[in-house]
C-alpha cells in the first residue's frame, strides 16, 4: 500500500533495512533508475554505483526518519564554503555540545544484531522495550550485555576524547 508524502514521493510500509538490502543487489542501471522514483529526475552520469547507493538511501532514511535540522545544515553549509581554522573548529565543538542535549521526546535509533533499536528520551529517563533505564549506558548494556558509553553507543559522541579535539590547532 502506498501514501503520498507532503514533498510528492510515495512512501510504502517496506521497511529501511529491506530497502538497504534491494538496494545492495540492484546493478548501476537499477540504482539510476530507483533514483529516478525517488528524485523525480534522472541520476548524474558521473556518479558511482557507490554514490547513487549512498544518496538514495539518506534520502529514504531522511524520509521515513526525519532530515537533518536547520542548524546542522548550516554547519555543513559553511564546511563546504570552506570555512576553515580556529572558527570552524570552535563552531564544531559548540554544536556538537549543543547536539548532546536530548530533547523530550527524541527517538534515538541504532542497529545491533541486525535489528533496529529504538530509545525514546523520557523525562525520567531513557525508555526501551517497555522498561525506563536512567542513563544511555544502561540501556546500551540491555541491548548488548556489554558495558558501553551510551552516548557513544547511540553515535552522540566522537569516539576520540573531547579535550584532545579541542587541543587541535
Amino acid at each position: 500500500m502506498q501514501k503520498k508524502r507532503s514533498n510528492g514521493r510515495a512512501s510504502t510500509k517496506t521497511s529501511v533495512e529491506d530497502e538497504i538490502a534491494h538496494l545492495r543487489g540492484l546493478e548501476l542501471g537499477g540504482l539510476r533508475a530507483r533514483w529516478q522514483s525517488v528524485f523525480q529526475r534522472p541520476a548524474p552520469a558521473h556518479l558511482t554505483r557507490h554514490l547513487l547507493f549512498t544518496v538514495i538511501l539518506y534520502r529514504l532514511q531522511a524520509d521515513r526518519f526525519g532530515d537533518l535540522d536547520h542548524q546542522t545544515k548550516q554547519v555543513l553549509d559553511r564546511t563546504v564554503a570552506k570555512e576553515t581554522g580556529r572558527a570552524m573548529s570552535a563552531r564544531l565543538a559548540s554544536f556538537d555540545q549543543k547536539r548532546t542535549e536530548l530533547s523530550l521526546g527524541t527517538v534515538l535509533v541504532r542497529e545491533w544484531d541486525r535489528q533496529s533499536q529504538r530509545v525514546m528520551v523520557m523525562a525520567d529517563g531513557f525508555a526501551w522495550n517497555g522498561q525506563t533505564y536512567d542513563s544511555l549506558s544502561k540501556v546500551a548494556f540491555a541491548i548488548t550485555g556489554t558495558k558501553w558509553n551510551g552516548p557513544r553507543f547511540f553515535g552522540l559522541r566522537d569516539r576520540e576524547d573531547r579535550p584532545a579535539m579541542e587541543a587541535r590547532p
